[in-house]
């Protein structure tokens, strides 16, 4: 299960032209302590260079998940690199043959976005305890990081998606420094940005800034 609090989606497409891996380096010096690349448009070979590369930053300081590229993973694993899972999509391969795949203690996420997918990882995890992690539910609001996102869900349509999970809930979909305290309030166990850190100026500013906003909405 990724650290909660404040989760980064470093996007190749979202970096204003700057490396993934200076990106990435930039948020966990900020205290960011879960990665998730997402490079949708790469070849398997270059993605896998991108994860080498970032696992140079992260190993020892924070959790470095791949996005829906099980292959990839397995590739990073086996050349070596400091990497502890993927995260998938509904369309992706099923949740239950990953878990399979990855090993029992790789860390695995799965996209929800609607009631009956919640549910069906409730159920799924009630047969299978283990096989998935946490959920990434969103859009809380409409990104162009994701142009297929689903119909988003606001701030109260978040809090009721974490009440219906059986599992724990990040928030994602176009979240910035304005969001986290009220999907803090949701029960959320963390909220997941892209561009708030990927497009700013200065990405370890911005996740300093992100990551204190979280921990002022905690006892």
């Amino acid at each position: 299960m990724p650290t909660s609090g404040i989760y980064l989606v470093a996007d190749s497409a979202s970096t204003a032209g700057r490396p993934l891996a200076e990106i990435v380096k930039a948020a966990v010096d900020g205290g960011i302590t879960t990665v998730q690349l997402r490079c949708k448009d790469l070849a398997a070979a270059h993605f896998l260079d991108i994860v080498l590369g970032c696992a140079r930053h992260t190993a020892g300081r924070a959790q470095l998940l791949v996005n829906d590229r099980v292959d990839v993973f397995l590739a990073a694993r086996a050349a070596g690199a400091d990497v502890q899972g993927v995260h998938i999509g509904q369309s992706d391969l099923p949740a239950s043959l990953v878990r399979g795949l990855i090993g029992p203690d790789a860390v695995l996420g799965l996209s929800a976005a609607t009631d009956a997918q919640i549910e069906a990882a409730n159920r799924l995890q009630s047969s299978s305890p283990g096989t998935i992690d946490y959920l990434g539910v969103g859009a809380v609001h409409a990104t162009p990081t994701k142009k297929d996102h689903p119909e988003p869900l606001g701030h109260a349509g978040l809090a009721r998606a974490v009440g219906l999970s059986g599992l724990p809930v990040i928030a994602i979909g176009g979240i910035d420094a304005a969001d986290v305290a009220p999907l803090a309030r949701t029960g959320a166990a963390g909220v997941a940005v892209v561009r708030a850190i990927c497009a700013a100026e200065d990405p370890r500013a911005a996740a300093t800034n992100l990551r204190s906003l979280w921990e002022g909405t905690k006892p």
